[in-house]
C-alpha cells in the first residue's frame, strides 16, 4: 500500500492519506461499497455511464451536506446518462435516513465503512480519522478517470464549475 503524508489539511493541521494516488487517464480502480439497502456495489456497475463520484467525510456535517445537495440539484440538469455517487464512511442506514430527511433522490449514496475499499483504492483514506478526504472524480463510459480533484483543505468546497465542465465535455 502506497502511503502519502500530509496531502490534505483540516483547519491547517496535516492529515495523512493512505492508498494509491489516482490521476486523470487512469482506469477506474476496483472497489466495493455498500448501498442504502445493504447490498454491495462494485466498481464495474458504473461502466457504461458517465459517472461523477463525490466523496465526503460525513453527510451529517454542514459542508458535506451542502456538497451532496449541490450534486443532487445538478443531477436534474445533467440528464439520465450521468450517474452521481456520493461515497462516505457513514453507515448505510444513516445515509438512507439523511437522504430521506433531506429529500435527496438524484444521487446514490454508498458507504465505504466496511473495509475502506474505495478509500484505499483512490488514495483518500485519512489515516488519523478513518474517514474519506473530500474529492470529486468524473469517469467516462469506458471507466477512465477524466477529471480528479482532491480538496486540499477539508473545510473547503470542491470546484463545482470545473466538475460540471468535465461532465459536459463527455456528453
Amino acid at each position: 500500500m502506497n502511503e502519502r503524508k500530509n496531502v490534505i489539511t483540516s483547519k491547517g493541521n496535516p492529515l495523512t492519506l493512505v492508498g494509491n494516488e489516482i490521476k486523470v487517464g487512469d482506469v477506474t480502480p476496483d472497489f466495493t461499497v455498500i448501498d442504502n439497502g445493504g447490498n454491495e456495489v462494485k466498481c464495474s456497475s458504473i461502466k457504461g455511464d458517465i459517472t461523477v463520484i463525490s466523496v465526503v467525510m460525513s453527510l451529517d456535517t454542514g459542508l458535506c451536506d451542502l456538497q451532496t445537495k449541490r450534486f443532487n440539484k445538478e443531477a436534474e440538469k445533467l440528464g439520465s446518462d450521468v450517474k452521481i455517487l456520493t461515497i462516505s464512511m457513514d453507515l448505510p442506514f444513516a445515509q438512507k435516513r439523511w437522504c430521506g430527511t433531506e429529500g435527496v433522490t438524484n444521487v446514490q449514496t454508498v458507504s465505504d465503512h466496511r473495509d475502506a475499499s474505495f478509500g484505499t483504492a483512490y488514495g483518500l483514506l485519512i489515516k488519523e480519522l478513518r474517514l474519506l478526504a473530500r474529492a470529486v472524480f468524473v469517469i467516462d463510459k469506458d471507466g477512465i478517470i477524466q477529471y480528479a480533484q482532491i480538496v486540499s483543505e477539508t473545510s473547503e468546497h470542491p470546484d463545482y464549475d470545473a466538475v460540471l465542465e468535465a461532465v459536459r465535455k463527455l456528453k
